[in-house]
């Protein structure tokens, strides 16, 4: 975690610490990020990152990770601060955004929480009862390796990431199995933990929550084509197998199941050629963000604006302003 300051003496924000907390949410390719950045500038905030990966160290290209001058520039919290062998849950991640989020407020300053890792927004917003919906192909996976391993090999994976469930699932019970460890790898979090029913962390706050509008489906998917042949080209490749020669990883550790990760680690480990792992990781973003769209609409009270960083800067400036006038009137 970086703990920079940003002095911006223009800022319209600079004597309202009353402000409300900024969630800039939206599909992966939207912008968020330039967007969350030019606010950084023109407005009194921090970023705290919400994103699965960029907590991990060594997962920068393929998580597209803020580069290091601009984070020397700009306070970013939640930004490297695990090694890729360590394990982050989204309980974890309420706990560390709930104490980044005080310390800026301390400062004076406006939180501004940006990502697409929409269980973490839903932790925040809603709390951690609710079970993620079956990932398709995740379940593929699961179903190859229960034909090739059976269910008693399952149960010994299960038995290391969910000690609990493990206990409470049978050797034999392979459905159930599946489940639990298709929810550790979607989320991070045991399905024990996510089956308690959790508090609101930001209920009784004041929260601005700004949805970043892909525009038409064809200019998303385009733009995400376009990034990741970018990652490509910045050698993403390598960084996936610098990571894979490892001892420590492997194809099952949580952080390699990001989207990218695991189509290039299974190209590596000789399942198809670059080609397919490049058009496998694509689609596989594709639908990441068709599932972080369907969420976000239901996210109430939420302001659609077009992924554009000008205009972004310029509303988001407007509605926090007139957030803490009303505040004050």
């Amino acid at each position: 975690m970086t703990s920079h300051s940003n002095n911006n003496p223009e800022s319209p924000l600079r004597h309202l610490p009353a402000s409300p907390i900024v969630l800039l949410m939206g599909p992966t390719g939207a912008g968020k990020s330039a967007a969350a950045v030019a606010l950084a500038h023109d407005l009194q905030t921090e970023i705290v990152s919400v994103d699965s990966s960029l907590v991990y160290r060594g997962l920068d290209i393929g998580a597209a990770k803020p580069n290091r001058s601009v984070r020397e520039r700009i306070p970013h919290h939640l930004i490297d601060i695990l090694d890729p062998a360590q394990s982050y849950s989204a309980g974890q991640f309420v706990r560390d955004a709930e104490q980044a989020i005080a310390s800026i407020r301390a400062r004076g300053r406006v939180p501004l929480l940006v990502g697409g890792t929409m269980l973490y927004f839903h932790a925040l917003l809603n709390g951690l009862s609710e079970l993620p919906e079956a990932d398709p192909e995740l379940r593929h996976e699961l179903d190859g390796r229960l034909a090739e391993r059976g269910s008693a090999e399952l149960h010994v994976e299960l038995a290391r990431v969910d000690p609990e469930a493990a206990a409470r699932i049978h050797p034999n019970d392979p459905q159930r199995i599946q489940r639990a460890l298709e929810v550790f790898y979607l989320t991070g979090l045991p399905i024990t933990a996510l089956q308690v029913e959790r508090r609101r962390p930001l209920a009784g706050q004041r929260t601005l929550k700004i949805v970043m509008s892909p525009g038409r489906r064809s200019d998303l998917h385009r733009r995400i084509e376009l990034r990741f042949g970018a990652m490509m080209a910045a050698g993403f490749l390598d960084e996936v197998r610098v990571l894979r020669s490892r001892p420590d990883l492997t194809a099952t550790t949580p952080s390699m199941r990001a989207v990218g990760y695991r189509q290039l680690w299974a190209h590596l480990d000789g399942e198809f050629g670059l080609d397919e792992a490049i058009r496998r990781g694509i689609v596989a973003t594709r639908r990441l963000a068709k599932r972080q769209l369907t969420w976000l609409r239901t996210v109430s009270e939420a302001h659609w604006i077009d992924a554009d960083v000008d205009t972004a800067v310029e509303q988001i400036g407007g509605w926090l302003k007139a957030a803490v006038d009303a505040e004050g009137s």
